[in-house]
């Protein structure tokens, strides 16, 4: 099969390598669609997030869906053929954190793209059988392997305790920040507030989740406070204000990928007892996404703008800068 790597030298290419050989509790998923997600950017940009860093060459891509081709010998025939959705991590399932129920939080987690484990821009990947979920027929690929990243959002409402009549502020109005607002919706928030400054993704977001939206370059919050304040950017400006603007006993969530330290409003998290949680990745979220998309509560299609095949991996990389991007689509099998 195909694979396209990103080398420590962060140079991109493509090569011919075996297909995946399974475990007896895998499938083997033909993939069809692969979200380019902005941990994928950074590494071809950095080479590293935090501890984790492309010593060696790796295949990146961690968003995912396609159709399952072959299964292990404990897993039923009947799944060959199945349109699936992935969930790209495998835990140890023993230690404290899995027994707990967080296995997101397994010190021995597996994560595709996550070096040194390989993720999904190649034409095949294995995964054990109960992270491979099936989709219905009106949910298209793009919009199942979206469901990783909307599994954040849905994880980030789950631990914001989002419920009817929920007022929500989000900053930044970039793919995250627009999932967010639909998702928060889903969940029942009665007001979801959008910041950004670029005036054409508030635009599209008012389209997609928002019931109001506030371009911060030329306004401010003003005393409103909101529940829920959740960061989709990962500016400390933005997470900055976002507290401030959290109410008593509300909930700010951390999900945006920005700087390893930041100052923060401590004397108003203190009187006002506000919760400050960071969101790392998901648990058991995937069944709740399929829900809301097989339903038309959430609309990822919408948010896909542009596709690439996989012999131009690197240029769907770099589309990600462009403003006009929202999110960039891999096909493997293109």
């Amino acid at each position: 099969m195909r694979a396209s790597y990103l080398d420590k030298n962060l140079k991109v290419y493509t090569e011919e390598i075996d297909i995946p050989q399974l475990d007896s509790d895998q499938v083997l998923v033909k993939v069809e669609s692969v979200g380019i997600c902005g941990s994928d950017v950074h590494y071809y940009k950095h080479g590293a997030i935090g501890p984790y860093i492309v010593e060696k060459p790796i295949i990146l891509g961690h968003e995912l869906s396609g159709v399952i081709t072959a299964v292990g010998s404990d897993v039923a025939m009947e799944r060959i053929g199945s349109r699936v959705a992935v969930e790209p991590q495998r835990a140890c399932k023993v230690c404290k954190q899995c027994k707990a129920g967080r296995y997101n939080l397994c010190p021995e987690i597996e994560f595709y793209a996550t070096p040194p484990i390989d993720g999904a821009f190649c034409e095949y990947v294995k995964i054990q059988s109960e992270f491979a979920y099936d989709i219905p027929a009106n949910i298209s690929f793009d919009a199942a392997a979206l469901i990783e990243p909307m599994s954040v959002c849905i994880w980030a409402a789950q631990k914001a305790k989002i419920e009817k009549g929920t007022t929500v502020l989000i900053a930044g109005a970039g793919p995250i920040g627009v999932v967010m607002a639909q998702v928060a919706r889903a969940f029942g928030a009665s007001d979801v507030v959008v910041t950004d400054v670029v005036e054409h993704r508030l635009e599209f977001v008012k389209k997609y989740g928002a019931t109001r939206t506030i371009n911060t370059s030329s306004e401010t919050l003003g005393s409103e406070k909101f529940d829920v304040f959740v960061d989709a950017c990962g500016v400390p400006a933005a997470v900055h204000a976002g507290i401030l603007a959290t109410g008593p006993a509300g909930r700010a969530l951390l999900v945006g990928l920005g700087s390893d330290e930041m100052m923060l409003p401590v004397s108003h998290i203190q009187n006002n007892e506000i919760i400050v949680t960071g969101v790392f990745r998901y648990t058991n979220t995937w069944p709740i996404g399929i829900e809301f998309l097989a339903s038309g509560k959430v609309d990822l299609d919408a948010i896909v703008t542009h596709h690439f095949g996989l012999s131009d991996v690197e240029a769907g990389l770099k589309m990600t800068a462009n403003p006009a991007a929202m999110k960039v689509v891999i096909h493997p099998q293109q």
